[in-house]
């Protein structure tokens, strides 16, 4: 049992349904595996289940808890900043691709 630092600016949904209550309501609440520690009212960009930015979010509370089922599961809730513009998110989206998500481009020349 231990705390992992979360002090990137990426915030990953696994579930659509958290996703669309987020942009629909302008508040929402995630639930990442693990005991994780996110810095509270920082701004951060908000990626869908398919890795494209989405929106800017910012991070209003987390809580570490062990569920039912026994797990380590840190919930974490959000408030919709904005929306990105389409440039934005193409962008971001190519970013995080590179940086977090995607190829290892460290090869390349």
């Amino acid at each position: 049992m231990g705390f992992q630092t979360e002090f990137n600016s990426v915030c990953k949904f696994k579930s659509e349904q958290e996703l669309y209550e987020l942009l629909e309501y302008g508040r929402g609440k995630m639930v990442k595996s693990g005991f994780r520690v996110y810095p509270t009212g920082q701004h951060v960009i908000a990626y869908a289940p398919n890795n494209d930015a989405v929106a800017i979010v910012r991070i209003s509370a987390y809580t570490p808890e062990i569920n039912f089922q026994g797990d380590e599961v840190t919930g974490v809730e959000l408030e919709l900043v904005r929306k990105l513009t389409e440039e934005e998110a193409r962008v971001q989206t190519a970013l995080a691709d590179e940086m977090y998500f995607g190829r290892d481009n460290s090869n390349s020349k």
